[in-house]
């Protein structure tokens, strides 16, 4: 006679998110659109989409530099796709190293002026890789609080000593890496602009103190890359540290306008990262066309002044606009492409958002705990490609919105 088990109880291991579920469906049952699940069913410019059916002004899609629809990012990548195929189905380290994963790392050392330069298939793998092959365990690594997800990430990856301080406080930093044991591995990470908020770190004091205690220091730039600087390098460049910091990370999603992650650096050894960083070399490499494009991008960027001017003409015309109004902003003055307008709490954040779609203007919703302080907050992200026609446009959707919903 075949014996029956008895069946034990099962942990439902998803049961730890029961909390964002019933928030999230208080907020459908509300009768708000799902702000997690737009669909963009047609792309008609860096601009502009057909959002959820409707015409749809963009304002949340980090397009910077409005590189997503230039005629020779487009032509670069469909020569490469014509010539080398959709994919590479292999690792950098093995089959997956075609002519423009060269090209676009050429690319980047030409961009920055840097010896060295290393393309991941994300910006966020770019973080998690070079952060946890840097530091280990017995080593420390010194970050801001407010650091991105993939920062905190490839810390946990690396197993390192995590030491975070208050955000842009250069005090706390100072304070912080004096506490550490003499000869221990020291790594201080620092984002150029932070993307939630759109504030920019006091890098120039922070890496002074950063290097008068002997740490190396990796700077993230994926928020300024393409338009803070002279040539666009970021806040680094603007602040002229750049020859002070060890690595710059980056992404091609932001300004770039296509996708992968980077590191850029002067150090002697840095090209043995390509054979013991794990997220480098245990995954695919990115399709030859994104590649093309990316590298086309990049050239083209360096010599964007003009549009860089304009964007920042165009940050300098929103920020002021929604603060006129009377929406309380992230910072006081506009300090990159990001202005971030604060929401009394979720609920009425949620109804903004959906309102603004109504109006036509789609914009990110960020919530906690991705966003700092436990803020709930519109995101916008201005574009160069915006007219400056469309930015008072954006400032009379806000207007009515903002009534509508009884935030001014």
């Amino acid at each position: 006679m075949t014996e029956t088990l008895a069946p034990a109880h099962t942990v439902d291991l998803l049961s730890k998110f029961d909390p964002i579920i019933q928030t999230r469906e208080a907020l459908l049952a509300a009768g708000v659109e799902d702000p997690f699940n737009l669909v963009m069913d047609q792309v008609l410019s860096p601009t502009r989409a057909i959002c959820n059916g409707r015409d749809t002004i963009l304002l949340g899609t980090y397009n910077y530099m409005g590189m997503t629809f230039d005629p020779d990012v487009i032509e670069a990548g469909k020569r490469a796709m014509e010539e080398f195929g959709a994919g590479t189905t292999g690792s950098r380290v093995l089959n997956g190293t075609f002519r423009d994963h060269r090209d676009v790392e050429t690319a980047l050392r030409e961009f920055y002026g840097m010896d060295h330069a290393m393309v991941f298939s994300t910006g966020y793998q770019a973080n998690l890789g070079i952060i946890s092959t840097l530091a280990g365990k017995g080593d420390y690594i010194i970050l801001d609080i407010d650091s991105h997800a993939s920062i905190w990430d490839g810390c946990a990856m690396g197993n390192a000593e995590v030491v975070p301080f208050k955000h842009n406080d250069v005090e706390a930093l100072e304070k912080r890496l004096k506490r550490i044991p003499e000869g221990a591995g020291k790594l201080v990470v620092l984002e150029g602009v932070y993307s939630m908020m759109g504030d920019v770190a006091p890098l120039k004091e922070m890496v002074r103190v950063s290097k008068e205690n002997g740490a190396m220091v990796l700077v993230d730039e994926a928020h300024s890359m393409g338009f803070i600087g002279e040539h666009g390098r970021g806040v680094a460049e603007e602040q002229g540290v750049m020859d002070d910091v060890d690595f710059i990370i980056g992404t091609f999603s932001k300004s770039v306008g296509t996708v992968g992650g980077f590191c850029v650096s002067n150090h002697p050894k840095f090209e043995v990262m390509r054979l013991v960083c794990r997220p480098y070399v245990f995954t695919a490499a990115l399709p030859p066309a994104v590649m093309a494009s990316s590298a086309t991008s990049i050239r083209k960027l360096m010599h964007g002044g003009n549009k860089r001017a304009h964007l920042w003409e165009n940050s300098r015309t929103l920020h002021k606009g929604l603060r006129d109004l009377g929406f309380k902003l992230g910072t006081e003055t506009p300090q990159s492409a990001i202005i971030a307008v604060i929401m009394p709490d979720l609920e009425r954040g949620a109804m903004m958002w959906e309102a603004l779609l109504k109006e036509g203007l789609y914009v990110n919703l960020a919530r906690p705990p991705a966003t700092p302080a436990g803020m709930t907050l519109l995101r916008c992200s201005l574009c160069a490609e915006h007219t400056a026609e469309q930015v008072q446009t954006i400032l009379g959707m806000f207007e009515r919105a903002g009534k509508a919903i009884a935030i001014i």
